[in-house]
This record gives C-alpha cells, sequence and structure tokens, in this order.
C-alpha cells in the first residue's frame, strides 16, 4: 500500500469561506473526504496536512524523509510564489515523487500567480481543476 503525504498551506482551510467566485462553494472538509475517499479506492493510505506557517510545512516535508512516506501532493497556496524555503525542503526530498496542485488556474489570474518556484522540483503541476486536482495527482502518484 502507498503511504502519499497530502500537504495543504496557507488559507486551504478557508475554502468555501474565502473567495467563493475562485475557489467554490466546497469547504475544507469536503476536500479531506474526497481525497480520502479517492486514496481509498487506490488502495493507498493517506494524511492529509495543513498549515498556515511556512515552518510546520517545512518540517512535514522532512518528516517525510523518514517515516515511509513514498508521495507527496503539496498546495502551497501563496508560498507558491516566493517560498524558497519550502522549495528547498521539496527538493531535499528528492526520492520522494511530488506533485505541485492548485485549485485555480494559476496562469489565469493575477501575474505574480503564474510563476511557481517550487513546480520545478515536483515530477508534474496540476492547476484549475478544482478539487478533482488533488485525485488526479494520487492517481498520477500510484501509478508511477
Amino acid at each position: 500500500m502507498k503511504k502519499i503525504l497530502v500537504i495543504n498551506g496557507p488559507n486551504l482551510n478557508f475554502l468555501g469561506i474565502r473567495e467563493k467566485k475562485i475557489y467554490g462553494d466546497r469547504d475544507y472538509d469536503f476536500l479531506v473526504k474526497t481525497v480520502k475517499e479517492k486514496a481509498e479506492s487506490l488502495g493507498c493510505e493517506v494524511e492529509i496536512f495543513q498549515s498556515n506557517h511556512e515552518g510546520a510545512i517545512i518540517d512535514r516535508i522532512q518528516e517525510a524523509y523518514s517515516d515511509g512516506t513514498e508521495g507527496i501532493v503539496i498546495n502551497p497556496g501563496a508560498y507558491t510564489h516566493y517560498s524558497y524555503a519550502i522549495r528547498d525542503a521539496l527538493a531535499s526530498v528528492e526520492e520522494i515523487p511530488k506533485v505541485e496542485v492548485h485549485l485555480s488556474d494559476i496562469t489565469a489570474r493575477e501575474s505574480f500567480r503564474s510563476v511557481s518556484v517550487t513546480a520545478e522540483v515536483c515530477q508534474k503541476q496540476i492547476f484549475g481543476h478544482g478539487i478533482d486536482g488533488y485525485c488526479e495527482a494520487l492517481q498520477f502518484l500510484v501509478e508511477m
């Protein structure tokens, strides 16, 4: 059974509350439920972690190095665009395949959102598919 870690960055816990025109009205609990159901259907174990704090995200990525994690799905939120610290943490666990996910189409929004400093250390980037993007990321990791 593959063990996959799903990391959600800042403000993802406010799904269904913040900017509904961009992110929709489904809340974070719905995201978690959907990811868990998809993981179960794929026969993999999933842990879902969310933090609004950069250091906590880095700590969790580093823990993945030795806790048996076999794949990481990460939505770094706004950290995507400027956190070289999270980028370096992802790069440091190079043997763990990683997929970056974004609910919205980051290329069709404000210009700063089209730049991802974290994507280059991931095997794949999925954006604009909403919560389904997480399911696609899980499927990709399981098939690797």
